[in-house]
C-alpha cells in the first residue's frame, strides 16, 4: 500500500510519517461517500435534505461526515443548487442594547432555521456615505449568494441608505415605525405600544404630571416611545409633561434629574426612554434628596442585566428579541422558499412586557 492510499502510515512521501508541516486536506463529498458506501448524488442529497433518502442511509451519510469532519463547501453548492443556505446581516454598527440584543437573536433563529449568517456593521455617518457603503455591502453579500439579508435598522440614516440600495436577494427591514415598501418587508417590536403601557401603569396609580425623557430624535425605537407616552396622555385628557432628549447614556438622565430638581413643580413621574437612563436619573433625584418612588417615579425600557437589582428596584419594559427574531428569520425564509413577500409586509408589531418593580408607586404614597 503507497503513502497515497486511504489508511497509508505515510504522508507525502515522508517515510517516517507526516512531517510537522504536512497538511491535510479536508474530506470532500467523494471521501464522505466512500465511507458511507453511497454515490456521491446520495451525499447531496442528503446535504440538502432530499425527501427520497432513507432514514437508515441518511444516518449513515451523517455518521460518515462526522467521522471525517466534513463541511460542506457553500459557494460550490451554491453553484450547483442555487441555494447557499447563507443569510446576510447588515448593523448600523451600535453596540446598545437593542441592536446588539436584536443582531444575537437573529443568528440564534437563523441557526435555529438551518441558516448560517454573515454579518457585516455599518457605521452610521452622512446618509450619502452611508448609502454607498449599504450599497457595498450588499454588493458584497450578492457575491457570497446570499439567500436573503436581514437589515437591522435603528437610525433614520440607515432606512434612508436601504431605500436606495438593490439587493439581489428578499430583504427584511427590522425598524420600529417604518412601513414596508415594494423593495422591503418591516418587522418589528411594538415601542409605541409598549410605551403607552409603561404610562397607562402610571396613570393608573394616579399620576397627571408625567414627563418624559426621550432619546435621540433620529432612532426610530425612541421616535416611537415617545408617540405612545404622548398618546396615553392625550387619551387620558391630559397635557403632555415636560420633555427632555437624551441621548441613551445614565450620564444624561443624570443631567437631566438635576433639570428636574430645579424646577418649581416638579413631575410626579418620568417615562425615562431607556434603563441606562433612567438609572442615571433615579441616582441624580436622590442625590438631591427626593425619594423614588415617593415624590418622583421612575420607569425605564429595556430591562437590562441588573435592574431588579438597583436601589429601586426599576420598572421598565422587556422586549421579546427571540420573538422578532424568530418572525423575521420566518418571514425571511418563507420568501426564500418561494412565498409571498406580503406576510412581512402586513406583520403585526412584536408586543412588549411592562414589568412593574418599586421604583413607581402612588404620587401620594409617602402621606
Amino acid at each position: 500500500m503507497t503513502g497515497s492510499e486511504v489508511g497509508g502510515g505515510t504522508s507525502e512521501g515522508s517515510p517516517g510519517g507526516p512531517t510537522p508541516h504536512a497538511r491535510t486536506r479536508p474530506a470532500g463529498m467523494t471521501t464522505v461517500a466512500r465511507l458511507a458506501g453511497v454515490s456521491h448524488q446520495t451525499v447531496s442529497r442528503v446535504l440538502n435534505d432530499h425527501p427520497s433518502v432513507r432514514p437508515e442511509t441518511r444516518e449513515r451519510v451523517l455518521r460518515a461526515m462526522a467521522e471525517l469532519d466534513y463541511r460542506p463547501n457553500r459557494l460550490a453548492r451554491a453553484l450547483v443548487t442555487s441555494r447557499s443556505g447563507l443569510i446576510g446581516v447588515v448593523t448600523g454598527g451600535s453596540a446598545r442594547f437593542g441592536p446588539t440584543s436584536t443582531l444575537l437573536a437573529v443568528e440564534e433563529a437563523a441557526r435555529a432555521a438551518g441558516f448560517a449568517t454573515t454579518v457585516t456593521a455599518v457605521p452610521d455617518q452622512d446618509p450619502a456615505t452611508m448609502a454607498e457603503q449599504m450599497a457595498e455591502t450588499l454588493r458584497a453579500m450578492d457575491s457570497q449568494a446570499v439567500e436573503g439579508v436581514i437589515v437591522i435598522a435603528p437610525r433614520v440614516s440607515a432606512v434612508e441608505a436601504v431605500e436606495r440600495m438593490a439587493s439581489r436577494a428578499p430583504l427584511l427591514v427590522i425598524a420600529a415605525g417604518v412601513q414596508p415598501t415594494a423593495r422591503y418587508g418591516v418587522v418589528n417590536v411594538d415601542q409605541a405600544g409598549a410605551a403607552r403601557d409603561v404610562t397607562a401603569h402610571l396613570l393608573a396609580q394616579g399620576h397627571t404630571r408625567i414627563a418624559h425623557l426621550a432619546g435621540p430624535s433620529d432612532w426610530f425605537d425612541a421616535r416611537e416611545r415617545h408617540r405612545g407616552w404622548a398618546a396615553e396622555l392625550a387619551a387620558a385628557g391630559l397635557e403632555p409633561g415636560p420633555v427632555w432628549e437624551g441621548d441613551w447614556t445614565a450620564r444624561s438622565g443624570f443631567e437631566t434629574g438635576r433639570r428636574i430638581l430645579a424646577l418649581a413643580e416638579r413631575p410626579t413621574a418620568v417615562v425615562a426612554c431607556n434603563d441606562l437612563m433612567a438609572l442615571g436619573l433615579v441616582r441624580a433625584l436622590s442625590e438631591g434628596g427626593l425619594d423614588v418612588p415617593g415624590d418622583v417615579s421612575v420607569t425605564g425600557f429595556d430591562d437590562i442585566e441588573g435592574t431588579d437589582y438597583l436601589r429601586p428596584p426599576l420598572t421598565t419594559v422587556r422586549q421579546d428579541f427571540r420573538t422578532l427574531a424568530e418572525t423575521v428569520v420566518g418571514q425571511l425564509v418563507a420568501t426564500i422558499g418561494g412565498g409571498s413577500a406580503e406576510a412581512a409586509e402586513h406583520a403585526v408589531p412584536i408586543p412588549a412586557e411592562v414589568v412593574v418593580r418599586d421604583s413607581t408607586a402612588s404620587p401620594t404614597a409617602r402621606d
